[in-house]
């Protein structure tokens, strides 16, 4: 029998500092009417002065470990995924290891996967826990893209934000007949499936490059980064919007479930138009699809948690809902997600 993994507990932390479309038009030459026609975004947060990756991603974990009611002591496996790290080693996760004060020895580290990292980190926190080795895993999604924002280039610095996501997964009770019993102000998502891709091929199409110096500090006191994020914003909308649609036809064929039985759909929030064409693609109303990036721009990995932590608290999951996460990024890579809520009766 199949052991079913459920995300007990979910945090997320933005950072309080709100830059508008107005705030850019003071950086770049660009208007509030041509970032929302092209994206869809109005305003990102960005991280303070001083604020690191691991700060941002601690300040997530700390809340999904509340939420999830698991303490610190409880957590033997921990997994970060992250584009914008300060430092490969120390890894974000052993940053976050000592911020949180896990049990000394367990395993921690850092995945690669760009906008899709979230997914990734699903599915390997999913296989590390059905081993029998780990019981409770503490997966985290930060970024700090204002880091290695090129604030001189209009095409990408209107499209990102900072920000993180965090989630405890754990092995459902088996003494439950297979099912986890939340408590009564704790619901948990059911992990379905996930299939997950990459393209080597088309790397280039989204990169983090070394930018030619000199750099001038950007009005409004933002930081200034020697590498900085490189796009192909034209391939990308095509890759995009075919290999995510792909990817949730694939993880639905792969679970048995039909596009009608969906109750939500998550998309990475990198462009409203992106998630637009994959409605039509699918032929599912925009309506279903959680949208938020008018409010935080692509905060890339955490983009996923923070737009789910926020359906939770908008109530739009009821007992028994079937939902689906999708994802690409640079690599090229990309995932979907099937779940099913679980909200016990009060």
């Amino acid at each position: 029998m199949t052991l079913s993994v459920h995300i007990r507990g979910l945090g997320i932390y933005t950072p309080s500092r709100r830059l508008t479309n107005h705030d850019l038009t003071r950086i770049v030459d660009t208007t509030d009417e041509w970032i929302v026609s092209r994206s869809g975004i109005k305003e990102r947060r960005i991280a303070a002065p001083g604020e690191t990756n691991a700060d941002l991603a601690a300040k997530a974990a700390k809340t999904a470990l509340e939420k999830a009611n698991v303490s610190p002591d409880e957590i033997d496996l921990l997994i970060v995924a992250t584009a914008s790290a300060e430092s490969s080693v120390p890894s974000v996760a052993c940053s976050i290891h000592h911020k949180l004060g896990l049990r000394p020895g367990i395993p921690s580290f850092d995945v690669s996967a760009a906008c899709s990292g979230f997914l990734y980190l699903l599915q390997i926190a999913v296989q590390m826990l059905r081993s029998g080795e780990y019981h409770n895993a503490l997966v985290v999604a930060s970024e700090k893209l204002s880091a290695i924002t090129d604030w001189q280039d209009r095409s990408t610095c209107v499209l990102f934000g900072d920000g993180a996501g965090a989630a405890v997964l754990a092995i459902a009770d088996s003494n439950n007949g297979g099912a986890y019993i939340p408590s009564a102000s704790r619901p948990s998502a059911s992990i379905l499936g996930t299939v997950l891709g990459s393209d080597g091929s088309k790397g280039d199409l989204l990169s983090i490059v070394p930018r030619t110096p000199p750099f001038p500090q950007p009005q409004e006191n933002l930081p200034v980064g020697t590498h900085v994020i490189s796009m192909n914003g034209r391939e990308i909308f095509r890759n995009a919007v075919r290999v995510m649609s792909q990817a949730c036809r694939d993880v639905l064929k792969k679970c048995n479930v039909q596009p009608s039985q969906l109750a939500l759909i998550i998309p990475h929030q990198a462009n409203l138009r992106i998630i637009d064409a994959i409605a039509g693609e699918l032929d599912l109303p925009l309506e279903l699809f959680k949208v938020n990036l008018d409010r935080y721009g692509n905060t890339s990995a955490a983009s996923i948690p923070i737009a789910l932590d926020e359906a939770i608290h908008e109530t739009r999951l009821k007992n028994g809902d079937i939902f689906l996460l999708v994802a690409f990024g640079g690599g090229f890579t990309w995932g979907a997600t099937l779940l099913k809520w679980n909200q016990p009766k009060i």
